[in-house]
């Protein structure tokens, strides 16, 4: 059985597609006329009139070095060569026309190329390997491209080439793809290809009726076919292939016929007169082709003329850049023992350099040691100042608007203020502040403020005034202690320099930006103002301007913590002001408003129930005024309070007696609390510890855990806190 050929795939490619853009010259145009008139000429056998156009257009498409119709020029070409000349020479030109087919992003060409190539390696019998993968390329472009006509040649092709190996199972596969697309639209051609194909398929089979059923239908179909075209050539091989099949079942006599019907059809198709048309035109385009070659080589050896005079001047550059080199390697030597002085003077920069590294690290470590030193030793008695300011309002009502134990408890906290300030600036020059996401109401943290500040309102007979958008959602996440700190300070001085006037807290949502809301603030006064010359200055450290005698001087660290805060919350302050008119500071920060996010954080907040118990707390410490404050604070909230002044004393009292929670000092006299807590654990005793202590939380935190404590509160503390952290600790161990 001869494989059956695809001739409308194999110059279907001069009919279609030939679309150009605006921009395209006219002579692509003309190109692709030239080509049109070229594919029609073959199709109707006329191949002096297919080549002479062809070559026409080849020779234009070169001019202008456009692939694409270079890939059509060589592929007619190719059909016409391999039809009625030489086999060779047709696979010469597809491989050119591939080449060129390959240049370009026309799906459509590479499809149409690689399956003419293996029509022509399994029609001519050259090889059904490479023509099923010549085949099987083509139908990869036609898939791409999804065109449905493509795909079903390609799929005919495959399982004519199978058929042609006697690999009907790989073939019948393909051949039933085909199906639906010739039995709903398919072109004569397919049909006949597609009869003939199922014809020889049962003629393997041996179902005879079938096969003769099939051939018959492929024979009918095309001796509708009434002009003289490539079209014969399929009718031709439908005679061919039932001779064979006739010739198997021993029908001689019909198989005689139908072989001499293929030869007659073979003679009008392929006569002497177009194998000489052929072959002549054949020639000049072959001439052509070798012009092209030459002028190619001419071109290549004008190149290497041109680059052969470019690299005597190469050379000589390089021997005046050599000539240059070899100056400046003596200059370099020249230069040598003076660079290796300036390396010794250098070496010896950098020693000291590194000693001088050294003693700023060691500098740095002590003034990190001193600042938590002097915090701690000032925040203890603090402790006790606050704690004792509170219990005397506490017992004593009537001493409530006292002005002196208002100032004393003002002092007190201001001098906490101070501390925690300065800490606060080394904590921030040494990166060692996060922020920390808290769920809050900005009018409550706002109003929260403003009535911890109208004492300074009042003594100035000033007005505090806010202005809350009420846009801005109810609850938003962010780090609020950290806000509420910016306000106090900016607050705080507005209102001391300002005088029977007004300070004002604006909030305003000013964008929503998919679950952040960008919240502008500003704090505005009607005081003294700032001079332009100092508001450069009054974001740095310790800087104070001139103010007013009497006024409140402060430490000059209350701006710079301010800026560097709000830097951490990704924003920037910024300071309108002029002198005696006043003062505006303003700044924009965008919190996480997410609903969910906001939920998960609102179910995880743990509620201080602990009035509703009535706990048992050993406390350890040493100081007697803080003895007197704590347990003055544990007691009025119904808790009952045992107080040693040394860990081993405690240790000894917990291997005799039950307590709910210790409170552990740390800087005790004799063991220290860390100490204390692991001697405590080792005796196997699982009490909750809290360390109650002056030193900064992030400095112990570590070393606190690793010895076993389970939480740790700041001295001076809020009292909801440490009942809080209690009740949660003794929950946590009851579950237990």
């Amino acid at each position: 059985m001869k494989v059956v050929k695809n001739t409308i795939l194999l110059f279907g490619l001069v009919f279609f597609q030939l679309a150009f853009s605006q921009e395209t010259i006219i002579s692509k145009k003309q190109i692709a006329k030239k080509l049109q008139v070229a594919g029609l000429a073959f199709y109707n056998l006329e191949v002096d009139k297919s080549l002479d156009h062809a070559k026409k257009a080849l020779s234009e498409a070169h001019e202008i070095k456009d692939d694409e119709l270079m890939a059509k020029a060589y592929n007619i070409i190719a059909l016409n060569f391999e039809e009625f000349y030489d086999v060779k020479k047709g696979i010469e030109y597809y491989k050119k026309a591939l080449f060129h087919a390959n240049l370009t992003k026309n799906d459509s060409i590479k499809c149409w190329v690689n399956n003419n190539l293996g029509s022509c390696y399994s029609y001519r019998n050259i090889s059904f390997k490479k023509a099923i993968d010549y085949y099987k390329k083509g139908l990869l472009y036609s898939n791409k491209i999804k065109d449905s006509v493509e795909i079903t040649y390609c799929q005919l092709n495959i399982a004519s080439a199978y058929f042609a190996i006697n690999d009907f199972k790989n073939g019948i596969q393909n051949l039933e793809k085909s199906k639906s697309y010739i039995t709903r639209k398919g072109e004569l051609e397919s049909q006949i290809i597609f009869s003939t194909l199922f014809g020889s398929y049962f003629s393997h089979l041996n179902q005879n009726e079938k096969a003769e059923l099939f051939f018959n239908q492929a024979i009918s179909l095309g001796k509708n076919n009434n002009s003289s075209n490539l079209l014969d050539a399929s009718l031709s091989d439908v005679y061919n292939d039932f001779a064979s099949h006739l010739k198997k079942k021993k029908d001689y006599k019909n198989a005689l016929y139908y072989l001499e019907l293929h030869k007659d059809t073979q003679k009008k198709i392929y006569n002497d007169d177009r194998t000489k048309k052929v072959k002549l035109a054949g020639s000049e385009i072959e001439i052509e082709e070798f012009k092209r070659q030459i002028d190619k080589i001419e071109g290549e050896k004008d190149e290497h003329l041109k680059d052969l005079k470019e690299s005597k001047l190469i050379v000589l550059l390089f021997i005046i850049i050599f000539l240059i080199l070899m100056l400046l390697i003596y200059s370099l030597y020249r230069n040598n023992k003076f660079r290796d002085k300036s390396n010794e003077e250098l070496t010896i920069a950098n020693e000291e350099l590194q000693i001088a590294k050294d003693k700023a690290e060691v500098a740095s470590q002590l003034k990190t040691q001193f600042v938590s030193t002097i915090s701690h030793e000032l925040r203890t008695p603090l402790y006790g100042v606050v704690g004792i300011t509170d219990i005397i309002l506490e017992e004593h009502k009537e001493l409530a608007n006292s002005l002196h134990l208002n100032s004393l408890k003002f002092s007190a906290r201001y001098l906490l203020s101070l501390v925690n300030d300065l800490l606060q600036i080394n904590k921030i020059e040494e990166n060692k502040i996060n922020l920390e996401s808290m769920i809050f109401n900005i009018t409550d943290e706002i109003k929260t403020i403003i009535d911890s500040l109208e004492f300074i309102a009042v003594k100035n007979n000033n007005s505090l005034i806010t202005e809350i958008d009420t846009d801005i959602p109810e609850f938003v996440i962010g780090d609020k202690l950290r806000l509420s700190q910016v306000f106090m300070n900016l607050v705080s001085n507005a209102l001391k320099f300002t005088s029977n006037g007004e300070v004002r807290i604006i909030a305003e949502l000013v964008k929503v930006e998919g679950s952040r809301s960008f919240i502008k603030f500003q704090v505005k006064d009607t005081g003294v103002g700032i001079a332009d010359e100092d508001q450069d200055k009054i974001f740095e450290k310790f800087v104070q301007i001139e103010r007013k005698e009497g006024d409140y001087q402060g430490t000059g660290l209350g701006l710079s913590i301010v800026q560097k805060l709000i830097e951490l919350f990704g924003s920037t302050i910024h300071l309108e002001s002029k002198i005696n008119e006043g003062t505006n500071f303003y700044f924009t920060i965008g919190f996480v408003t997410d609903e969910i996010k906001r939920n998960d954080i609102i179910n995880n907040i743990v509620v201080d129930l602990s009035n509703n118990y009535n706990y048992k707390i050993l406390v350890v410490e040493d100081n007697k005024i803080n003895q007197v404050v704590t347990k003055k604070i544990l007691e009025s909230n119904n808790f009952k309070c045992t107080i040693v002044e040394d860990g081993y004393a405690s240790i000894n009292l917990l291997e005799n007696e039950k307590f709910d929670v210790v409170l552990m000092d740390i800087n005790m006299p004799i063991i220290n609390g860390f100490e204390t807590t692991k001697l405590i654990r080792n005796k196997g005793i699982t009490i909750p510890i809290i360390a109650l202590t002056a030193f900064d939380k992030q400095e112990i935190t570590e070393q606190a855990l690793s010895c076993g404590m389970n939480d740790i509160i700041i001295k001076p503390f809020e009292q909801a806190k440490l009942f809080q952290i209690i009740s949660n600790l003794v929950s946590i161990k009851k579950a237990d």
